[in-house]
Order: C-alpha cells, then structure tokens, then sequence
C-alpha cells in the first residue's frame, strides 16, 4: 500500500496517548474561542484549531519550534491529532512563533478558562478546597553579563531597581524564596481545585512580587477554603480571601495568635499531593517577555488540565462546541 492510502486513524486507534485525549476534548471545538482570528493565521490558511493542536503538542512534549516541524513531517500520530493526512504538507518552524504572536496572552487565556468553565459546567470541579501555590519561572541562570554592564556604567550593583536597563528581559526580575533561594525571571501562581486536581487559575508576575500579593490573582470566590503555605496567612493574602468569602486554611507563622502545630501537620498532610503539580511546571522561561511567558504558563496549565481531564475519565469535552 502507497504511503499517502495510509488511514492514519487505524493506525493511532487506541495505541497512543493522543488518541484518548482527542476522545476526551474536542480541541476543534476549543479553538472557537478564537473563530475572530480563523482568516489570518497561516499563509497555507492552517485553521486556528490546527494551531491550536500543534501548540498543545509543542508544550505537552516540550519540543521547540523546529522539532516541532520535524515532528509534524514524520510522526503519524502528531499528523493525525492536527488533522493532517499521510501526504498533506505541515507547517514550517516560521508560522508557530506567529501563531503564537496573533493568538496572544488574552485569547489563551480565554482558552485556559473555557476549559475551567467547562469543567464546572460539568461538576467536575468541586469548589470546595483550593490548593495556591508559587513557583520559579528562570529567564537566564545566570547574570554576570550584566552585572559587568553595570559596573561599567557606574552602578555600585545589579539590583531590581536597575536590571530592566541591562537585561535582555526588562520586565524580568530577581526573585527569592526563603534565604536561600534565588532566580532571575518571573514567577508564576497556581490556584488548584483539590476535589480534581484540575488548574482552576494561573497568573504570572515579575519573580519580585511577593507570594501574598500575587495570591489576589487566583483567590478563588466560591468561599472555598483556601489551603497554603505561610506566605498565605499574612495581610494581603487574608484581604483578599475576605473581600472574596473564602475561608483561610494557610498555615500561620510561628509567632502568630491561635498558631496550632497539631492543626498545621494536618494542613501540610492535606495539601501534600498537590504541590507535585509544580513539578510537572516548565522552570525555564522559553520566551522573553512577561506577557509570552504568561502565555507559556497558561499552555502549561492547559496541557495539565487536559491531561488530567483524561486520567480522571471525564466526559467528553466540547464535543457540540
């Protein structure tokens, strides 16, 4: 049999992992949230659907705009989860970057929250207890290279007052957790339903904003019960659970009133399972920028999401979207 009579799907039926999540969401019917851009993506006018599955590709893989392209040509079951036939020509490295750049931060995360709403609409989100965490996104290892340019110019060090001027990424930042950890890049937050394990919200600072004061970003406001760390019981972060009436589970700080060591080990046991989510996070920024790193996050909450979508067996997605 010629290569280009090959039935593709015979070929992925059941065998591959891609298979059971393209059973499982629909992501043709996913990228109707971005209909308004169908006309303009791609000089062989590749459907923003198509774009869609290859960026879900390129982030559950972790493959670069060139592997991407390479696995496109070759890879039966990546040709048949885009759409693609036997013989049908895929797109070059050049028009993933682009897709990308039209799609933009606001869209994907229209994307990432219509799963999420989705989810709801289905009860597989419980909204009961939320798990919030922080995590390390890394711009470059190092930064020597700047700190010199600074010196030269005058500057006694590189700090966040002055780094913007002399990075490659001038909205990154220095970050630190602890006293002993530090990085240079961004930091992305995580809001967590606990009854599905499914990424409820995501958002993404520059690496010096504090864990409380970009805890506003994914509290949620179901007055769920909100499970943290110790950065979650100060003042910011208790601001905004009450303006939202969500009830706080943070663990407290040792010299806080009502400090219950029995009742933080619980806590800690509790949210335990869910901080293996960061893990499965990217810790390097891919891209430069905040607002593409922002997009970076929310593709990788959405490769979590619908993957975990798949492990949980839920109910097709989308399928009449």
């Amino acid at each position: 049999m010629a290569f280009f009579d090959i039935d593709l799907t015979e070929q992925v039926t059941g065998k591959h992992e891609l298979w059971d999540i393209n059973k499982t969401v629909n992501i043709r019917g996913l990228a109707y949230r971005l209909k308004d851009l169908e006309t303009e993506i791609g000089r062989h006018g590749y459907g923003v659907d198509v774009g869609l599955k290859c960026m879900f590709l390129q982030f559950m893989y972790d493959l670069s705009d060139r592997q991407l392209e390479r696995e496109l040509r070759f890879n039966i079951a990546y040709r048949w989860f885009c759409g693609f036939t036997a013989f049908e020509q895929t797109p070059d490295h050049s028009y993933f970057g682009r897709f990308r750049e039209r799609v933009g931060t606001k869209r994907i995360g229209k994307v990432f929250k219509a799963i999420v709403n989705k989810a709801k609409e289905k009860q597989l989100i419980r909204a009961v207890f939320h798990f919030v965490d922080a995590t390390s996104i890394i711009t470059k290892n190092t930064t020597w290279k700047e700190r010199d340019k600074a010196i030269k110019k005058g500057e006694e060090a590189l700090n966040n007052t002055n780094v913007k001027t002399y990075s490659a990424d001038p909205q990154a930042r220095f970050g630190c957790k602890g006293k002993s950890k530090f990085w240079f890049g961004y930091k992305g937050h995580v809001g967590v339903d606990m009854g599905s394990g499914l990424i409820e919200a995501a958002a993404l600072t520059p690496a010096n904003v504090s864990d409380q004061a970009g805890f506003k970003s994914i509290c949620p406001r179901e007055g769920q019960m909100v499970f943290g760390d110790k950065s979650y019981c100060l003042k910011l972060a208790q601001v905004a659970m009450k303006m939202r009436g969500a009830v706080s589970g943070a663990i407290l700080k040792h010299n806080m009133i009502g400090k219950n060591k029995d009742l933080d080990r619980w806590r800690s046991s509790v949210r335990a399972p869910f901080e293996g989510i960061f893990s499965k996070v990217e810790k390097r920024a891919r891209y430069r920028g905040q607002a593409k790193v922002q997009f970076q996050f929310f593709m990788e909450a959405i490769v979590h999401n619908i993957k975990r979508l798949v492990s949980i067996n839920a109910p097709p997605l989308f399928q009449g979207a």
